[in-house]
């Protein structure tokens, strides 16, 4: 294992060592956040009040939106594996840039809306893998979490401003703000050209923080072993458990992302609401930065006790249902989601054998399925709670559900490896059974080692040199 020293290099040291490359693809984690939520927080409005379609329709569309959005990861992350980092990135831009134009065409010919709404949808599926792999291609895993949690703030910051700048515009002038998001997204594509490729065979490789170029599509010393050794199924080499975790955290994430919204309304009223969730993305901005190296220091099932219990509390706080409880429901919250989201990417990254942006598009992959699963089940528990007049309890079972659910992943994950190794420990008792006869009496030398078998000594380990490089990362 890789020794650490102190406490891992601090945010500013970090971002001061950052090439221009770098800079400018933390500058478009914030800009495409900006303009994607000038539009698409908006688009349930505009589809029903703005082109007539009924709340059911609007419903199924932006489901097929959100599920390409988050699943299609894992074949951005594919397509980042196949072809290379910027050009993933560059055709992702292009595909989000026309549906953005679609929008603005649609207020011509409304039933272009739906098509150019998941058009932008898979544009962010094929995006955000590669561009976070980019973002750690050739950096250490000392300063990975840096790197992830900065890329993060700089989302959540787009993602708070961009909603607040296009409030007014939405319904009232929707043809020039899509036209203005249009226009930036083909600046920032257009910038994204100039990138140094990576992750491609045969392409140069991007600069590293400090300048030093890198090979491969991974990053740090064992990228090559990485890209190579995982295998091309969409799903091969996934890190089971962070893979679980995730769409588990993402799974009771999003009653709070999915419900908030009704159940402030109601107690408090939309500006409260959008006060509450700006706290939230205030906190993400600020915190995870900070808190990233103790994050990664952190060992797993520390930190997957510690997300869950900071997400139970949260949403047993809500329950209460006052100004100051939505306030500090909504902060313990997102504090768990700091840990969790974080905590997951980077013990797939280490897990995995496959190419960064391959296990960001499984993680995407994860939180889909996580979020589609807390849309279905988690609206049908809220509509029971309005029916009987009380959706307090609602977050009581969710909080329960974090109580209950991460114990029991931990168990099914320890019960798979036992399986899993006394598989493996069956066929080696099986050879040791057959093994030549000793010469000699007990005891009088070594067991002569089986006809075309090494012996292992230094340079035969009898184990896969690839597999030790993955531990040691």
């Amino acid at each position: 294992m890789r020794e650490r020293h102190g406490g891992g290099p601090s945010v500013p040291a970090t971002l001061a060592r950052l090439t221009g490359p770098l800079r400018f693809l933390l500058a478009s984690s914030f800009l495409i956040p900006l303009g994607s939520f000038m539009v698409l927080p908006f688009m349930s409005v505009f589809l029903h009040q703005r082109l007539g379609m009924g709340l059911g329709a609007v419903g199924v569309v932006l489901a097929v939106a959100s599920l390409v959005q988050f699943s299609g990861g894992v074949l951005g992350g594919a397509l980042a594996e196949r072809i290379g980092l910027r050009r993933t990135m560059v055709w992702a831009l292009v595909v989000r840039t026309a549906g953005f134009v679609g929008l603005a065409l649609a207020l011509r010919w409304p039933p272009l809306a739906v098509g150019a709404l998941v058009l932008t949808c898979c544009g962010a599926a094929l995006y955000l893998p590669a561009n976070k792999a980019y973002l750690v291609h050739g950096v250490d895993e000392e300063r990975r979490p840096v790197f992830l949690s900065v890329g993060n703030a700089a989302l959540n910051a787009g993602m708070a401003v961009g909603p607040l700048i296009a409030g007014p515009f939405v319904l009232t002038a929707p043809g020039p703000l899509f036209v203005a998001v249009a226009v930036l997204f083909a600046l920032v594509t257009v910038g994204h050209t100039r990138l140094p490729a990576a992750g491609a065979p045969g392409a140069h490789a991007a600069p590293d923080a400090s300048g030093a170029p890198d090979a491969g599509a991974g990053s740090g010393a064992a990228s090559g072993d990485r890209a190579a050794s995982g295998g091309r199924g969409l799903l091969a080499g996934v890190a089971a458990l962070p893979f679980a975790a995730n769409a588990l955290a993402f799974y009771l994430y999003f009653h709070f992302q999915h419900y908030l919204a009704v159940y402030a309304v109601e107690r408090a009223s939309a500006a409260f609401y959008s006060l509450v969730l700006l706290t939230c993305f205030v906190l993400v901005i600020v915190v995870q930065p900070l808190a990233s190296g103790l994050i990664q220091r952190t060992p797993y099932p520390v930190a997957l006790a510690a997300g869950f219990a900071a997400l139970a509390a949260g949403l047993a706080v809500l329950s209460v249902g006052t100004r100051a409880a939505l306030l500090a429901g909504g902060a313990l919250i997102t504090a768990g989601d700091i840990v969790l989201f974080l905590k997951n990417d980077l013990e797939a990254l280490r897990r995995s054998p496959r190419s960064d942006a391959v296990v960001f598009g499984q993680q995407r992959l994860a939180a889909g399925l996580g979020a589609g699963a807390s849309g279905v089940l988690g609206g049908q528990l809220y509509g029971l709670g309005e029916a009987v007049g009380d959706t307090g309890w609602f977050w009581l079972w969710a909080a329960a559900q974090c109580l209950l659910l991460p114990p029991l992943l931990l168990l099914v994950g320890r019960g798979r490896r036992a399986g899993r190794e006394s598989r493996e420990a069956a066929p080696a008792a099986g050879r040791g059974a057959d093994r030549p006869r000793r010469d000699g009496p007990p005891g009088d030398g070594p067991v002569a080692a089986p006809a075309g078998r090494p012996r292992p000594g230094p340079h035969t380990t009898g184990h896969d040199p690839a597999g030790a490089t993955r531990r040691e990362r």
